[in-house]
């Protein structure tokens, strides 16, 4: 655990929160305690605002509960340490920080668990590969998209990847009529497990999978609706 000149170190990796009326009566600095004992705390304030979050939390707002000083990237290292032997742990994931169980213990919480069904898996198959499409080429238009799969992409399956959370409309296209492009979601990332887009595997990698042709790179993922196709079913279903 650190302390003293610790809770003042890398001032580039410091982000100081906004001033509020909140901040006038909530004391983030804790100059009464020792240096020991105040980086302690912040590290237990910072711990439980990332145990109750349902979503990953931001630096900006852990630097809400800590000193303006304070070093938010060695508090979690520090958190990460003392966590190290508990069946959950720290992830960077959609920008910010998130509590999530390890991997190890998925079948555990399975047993345990009454059987639900995850975002990521109330997705069909056809959902899921449009989704997949919008991650790489975005930001991407309606009509690029159907130019990608060679047939009609309907506003159904958009509207339902977009009430899903995983989308959101982009910037206006600079092709004739404007029309709005499509982008990821912070929530895509968090569902994902994925802290940026850079952590997308490789076109090689899902070629290498199966999950793709090498058409793919060409821009023209048709390939993985065979299957779709073969049971009567399109993306526009």
């Amino acid at each position: 655990m650190r302390g003293g000149t610790n809770t003042a170190r890398a001032e580039k990796t410091t982000v100081r929160g906004e001033t509020s009326a909140h901040d006038v009566s909530f004391d983030r600095e804790l100059q009464n305690l020792p240096p020991a004992l105040r980086w302690r705390e912040w590290m237990l304030r910072v711990e439980v605002v990332l145990f109750a979050a349902a979503e990953p939390v931001d630096r900006e707002t852990l630097a809400r509960v800590v000193g303006k000083d304070c070093s938010i990237d060695l508090l979690i290292d520090d958190l990460r340490e003392e966590l190290s032997s508990r069946p959950y742990e720290l992830v960077a994931v959609a920008g910010g920080w998130q509590h999530r169980s390890r991997s190890k213990f998925a079948e555990t919480i399975r047993a345990a668990a009454t059987p639900t069904r995850s975002a990521t898996e109330t997705l069909s198959d056809g959902e899921a590969i449009l989704l997949m499409a919008i991650a790489y080429y975005q930001p991407v238009t309606r009509g690029e998209l159907s130019k990608i799969f060679g047939k009609e992409i309907s506003r159904d399956t958009i509207a339902s990847l977009r009430d899903a959370g995983f989308i959101a409309s982009g910037p206006r296209s600079p092709t004739p009529g404007a029309p709005y492009t499509y982008v990821t979601t912070k929530h895509f990332l968090s569902a994902f497990g994925l802290e940026t887009l850079r952590g997308l595997p490789d076109i090689e990698a899902l070629e290498d999978a199966g999950l793709l042709r090498g058409e793919a790179r060409a821009g023209a993922i048709s390939d993985p609706f065979a299957e779709m196709e073969d049971d009567g079913r399109s993306l526009a279903d």
